[in-house]
């Protein structure tokens, strides 16, 4: 499905933009919204290893420049006139740093990414991302530079949406998104706790002694969402709703104990902001991650969009509940590794990609995957001194990579 184009604005100014990650789900679903408003050109795509598609990407939005992860496929890449290729990781952050790119929209997964985002936000690009290391292994480093930049155009001009880190690193996650739209003309300080909401998944109320029998078929059938496979059984485990807890501890400078999870199985609340006079200001809408793309690229601006907004009068209720982490466990080990520092949520993030992998091809079972975060953080989480730099953070998700791709996990 196509967006409607918006009308172009009276100035007429397009901003030049690098997709990253363009044929998975976040980026596919990027292109229709990049592609059906003119007020912005894609200059750079990038992708992994699906030539085709990217190609057929490139041929829809014309860039000056598409790039692949893997070299090997340069051979199938069947591109329009003008425009070029590159190959390998620095591609990512040459795109990133385009003297013609104001915004890079992040949907790769992987620490590999972490390089072009801590790039981009130097050479003063806004970013916009959806990929989960970027904050949950990176974001002692990557806050810091969202911080400056705001602090400086705050210098400028204290009205500007730039002078907020918020303005600079946006969230495409629908909750991270939701809590971004409940705080803007908010003063931080009235904010007493974040409510990030959770669908629950598929087993929300099986029996913990059936996660045994789950097998990938059914936990790639999610209730109301359509995504990734990766993130749809994070969302099966609550693995993801923990590593956004995580990640809200460092877009909104607050403590994890300040930070709540509710089940909703409607998936209609997005998330929910608590201020200190007992307030509460939630953002609605349908399951549609269009939506939040769509903010994160228009901040503040709101423009049209195709997803149907909710009708409360047809949903009829909103349920909510407290989540069971005896059962899915995994909240609580990510909550955990937070508290314990960067090393231990770098640790915990590469042992979520190598469980879900392995659950995936059959190798592991259902509850292996928050029993293999767990081993992983007690192994390599350990405190030091030193923050993790970025080639640290990389050699710790190869460590964790290695160590557990085949071990059985107890």
């Amino acid at each position: 499905m196509s967006l409607p184009r918006s009308a172009e604005p009276a100035s007429g100014r397009v901003r030049g933009v690098a997709l990253l990650g363009s044929t998975g789900s976040i980026g596919r679903q990027a292109v229709d919204v990049l592609a059906a408003d003119p007020t912005f050109r894609v200059v750079a795509l990038a992708a992994g290893r699906n030539a085709a598609l990217l190609s057929e990407q490139a041929r829809l939005l014309r860039p000056d420049v598409v790039a692949l992860a893997d070299p090997t496929d340069r051979g199938t890449l069947d591109l329009p006139t003008g425009t070029t290729s590159s190959f390998g990781e620095a591609a990512l952050i040459e795109m990133a740093t385009r003297a013609d790119v104001e915004l890079v929209v992040v949907g790769t997964g992987g620490v590999v990414s972490l390089r072009p985002v801590l790039a981009a936000l130097a050479a003063g690009k806004v970013v916009a991302t959806a990929n989960k290391e970027t904050l949950v292994a990176g974001g002692h480093l990557v806050m810091p530079l969202a911080r400056r930049l705001a602090a400086e155009r705050a210098a400028i001009d204290g009205r500007d949406p730039l002078a907020s880190p918020l303005g600079w690193l946006r969230p495409i996650d629908s909750e991270h998104s939701a809590i971004w739209q409940c705080l803007v003309g908010e003063d931080l300080a009235s904010v007493e706790r974040l409510i990030l909401t959770a669908s629950g998944g598929p087993f929300l109320d099986l029996p913990a002694e059936a996660f045994t029998d789950i097998r990938p078929e059914q936990a790639l059938r999610h209730p109301t969402w359509r995504m990734g496979d990766k993130i749809t059984i994070d969302s099966a485990t609550l693995a993801n709703k923990g590593l956004e807890v995580v990640e809200a501890h460092w877009l909104y400078d607050v403590s994890y104990d300040a930070i709540d999870v509710v089940i909703h199985p409607q998936s209609i609340v997005h998330s929910a902001v608590r201020f200190v006079d007992g307030s509460l200001k939630a953002q609605l809408g349908s399951p549609d991650m269009r939506l939040p793309i769509q903010y994160a690229l228009t901040h503040p601006d709101r423009r049209p969009s195709p997803a149907a907004a909710p009708d409360l009068a047809t949903i009829g209720r909103l349920d909510f509940r407290a989540p069971d982490e005896s059962r899915f466990p995994a909240l609580r080990i990510a909550r955990e590794a937070g508290r314990m520092g960067p090393r231990a949520t770098a640790a915990l993030i590469a042992a979520d990609a190598i469980a879900v992998a392995r659950f995936l091809e059959g190798s592991l079972d259902f509850p292996g995957i928050p029993r293999l975060l767990d081993a992983a953080v007690a192994r390599f989480g350990a405190a030091t001194d030193i923050a993790p730099d970025v080639d640290a953070l990389v050699g710790i998700d190869a460590e964790v990579r290695a160590a557990f791709a085949t071990v059985a996990v107890r």
